[in-house]
């Protein structure tokens, strides 16, 4: 098929031209076909391609007549992100041009897309789309905005354990607590602390403490519910949230974790530890409007447990 076009002018409308400089179909030809772009017209009602530069041709081959989604994404009828209907107005006049970024399903890469309802040598209105392949920039950008969310994420947990940190834990329990005080539902806090754990380090270094604590953090993923906060907010000190828990499943949750630590011994090298923690459970109160409230309460009922024995469980009265 002949890809040529006997005359087309570039300005808006066809009252903009003027008649001398209206460009022979050889020199637009040239034009178009040393653009670093792809550019093709096609039927607004058919989708049948009209014209498609050198640049298409290359990539996706000859037109012979086929459909513009049959040539650039092989479809076997009309693309569903289609941009024909924000081309013209309800009238049927041409719109502005439309501008969007889309990522080619048949060959992967991105293209910035200029779309526009023009006027064909017939005097019917065409569809025109100018692409240009921005993957290199697209992917860069990927690239930051993953990274960025990597940082940010970064940012909320704690490195050594993989639970979240003391700041996540608070921006993200404050939230809960707003929604559980806007629900009227029950919010459960749990805190506890290692027993005994600078005589770990002292007995068997820093390393062995490392890995005490990043089995707690393991016990913790595995135990608590994914819509709850499981947080490392101190050196050896843990806390949960529990949204819409009450006293008892607090209390189990923190029984069956005490009993987990008694019967799972952490391995290092020729060593077993048989980590111990004392916990404090506290609710939330229609008075409380910030975490710091409720967990100052099972922060008490944690030393609580500390002056009861150590390796137990105590509930803010």
């Amino acid at each position: 098929m002949d890809s040529g076009i006997p005359f087309i002018t570039i300005p808006d409308s066809p009252a903009e031209a003027d008649p001398e400089e209206v460009i022979p179909a050889e020199g637009l030809r040239a034009i178009l076909d040393n653009l670093d772009a792809l550019v093709y017209v096609s039927d607004f009602e058919t989708y049948e391609l009209l014209y498609m530069n050198a640049y298409g041709r290359r990539i996706w081959g000859s037109i012979d007549g086929r459909k513009c989604w049959e040539v650039l994404q092989n479809n076997n009828s009309p693309c569903d992100f289609c941009t024909n209907h924000l081309l013209t107005d309800h009238k049927g006049n041409p719109s502005p041009p439309h501008v969007w970024e889309f990522q080619n399903r048949l060959d992967g890469h991105w293209y910035q897309c200029r779309d526009q309802a023009i006027p064909w040598t017939d005097g019917r209105l065409v569809r025109l789309e100018i692409a240009t392949d921005i993957t290199q920039r697209k992917e860069m950008e990927l690239a930051l905005k993953e990274a960025h969310k990597k940082s940010q994420a970064a940012a909320l947990e704690d490195d050594l354990t993989g639970l979240h940190n003391r700041r996540a834990f608070f921006e993200l329990g404050n939230q809960l607590l707003k929604q559980c005080l806007r629900n009227r539902s029950a919010l459960a806090i749990i805190m506890f602390d290692l027993d005994y754990f600078k005589q770990i380090n002292d007995n068997h270094g820093h390393d062995a403490g490392d890995e005490v604590l990043r089995y707690v953090g393991q016990l913790l993923k595995n135990n608590v519910r994914e819509a709850d906060i499981a947080a490392r907010i101190g050196g050896e000190e843990f806390a949960i949230v529990l949204s819409e828990a009450g006293v008892k499943q607090a209390a189990d949750l923190a029984e069956r974790l005490l009993k987990l630590m008694g019967e799972t011994p952490v391995r290092y090298g020729d060593i077993q530890i048989r980590p111990s923690a004392s916990f404090g459970i506290s609710m939330l109160r229609r008075e409380d409007h910030h975490l710091d409230t409720p967990l100052a309460r099972a922060d008490r009922a944690m030393y609580g447990a500390k002056a009861l024995g150590r390796g137990r469980v105590s509930i803010d009265a």
